[in-house]
């Protein structure tokens, strides 16, 4: 059986602008109250697995838990009794599985990675694992309304995802990620289901658009 979470930034150890369930060494908290905070997620999710993410593409299958973070933005796994953590401040956090074949993954989708065609290189290595009834969730994530970016990113993304095309309150050039990732998966016939809790607008999450200097919560999945 497929089980999911997504963490918020609550119920950790670390201090502001960490508070307090940051689960990212990279970020510039305390290591130790890191491990603290993995030390917790694992007591409700068992062995978990991380990754170094760089937003890129690169899929990483997992088979063990290991003494270090993958260089990766998406990890992929067969294995029970593992779960498989990505981690987020803004980003989309989406979560891939075919319980029928006990496949999972979890995914690092940012504006590059959209771009880059990281989701593509994950199902076809779930494809290639036996995979053919996948669902999606996608966690909560930045909204359209307030990814705000320039003309030439604009152009970029939507001229390729047409679905990404926003605009703010105030009618500048935004960007949605998750509206575009939704109808990707939607039209090569993935079941999604979608938050529509904005990371920004919702202080109960860490946001890098809103504060800079912050934590990462995650999106986790596990057999």
């Amino acid at each position: 059986m497929v089980s999911t979470r997504f963490t918020d930034r609550n119920g950790g150890v670390s201090q502001a602008p960490y508070s307090s369930f940051n689960l990212a060494l990279h970020v510039g908290d305390d290591a130790d109250a890191v491990y603290e905070n993995r030390k917790r997620l694992a007591q409700t999710v068992g062995p978990s697995a991380f990754m170094n993410q760089v937003h890129g593409n690169s899929v990483m299958v997992v088979d063990g838990i290991s003494s270090g973070d993958p260089i990766a933005d998406a990890l992929v796994t067969a294995e029970s009794g593992i779960a498989l953590v990505v981690l987020v401040a803004d980003c989309i956090p989406l979560l891939l599985w075919d319980e029928s074949v006990g496949c999972i993954a979890a995914v690092h989708v940012g504006r590059r990675g959209l771009v880059n065609g990281i989701t593509a290189k994950v199902l076809a290595v779930m494809g290639a694992m036996g995979a053919t009834d996948i669902h999606a969730q996608l966690g909560p994530s930045i909204c359209g309304k307030c990814y705000e970016v320039g003309s030439e990113i604009y152009d970029e993304v939507s001229s390729v995802y047409p679905y990404a095309r926003s605009r703010t309150s105030d009618g500048a050039l935004a960007l949605d990620l998750s509206g575009a990732l939704s109808r990707e998966l939607i039209d090569i016939g993935i079941r999604v289901s979608r938050s529509d809790l904005c990371t920004v607008e919702d202080a109960k999450y860490f946001s890098y658009r809103r504060d800079g200097i912050t934590g990462r919560q995650a999106g986790v999945i596990w057999l």
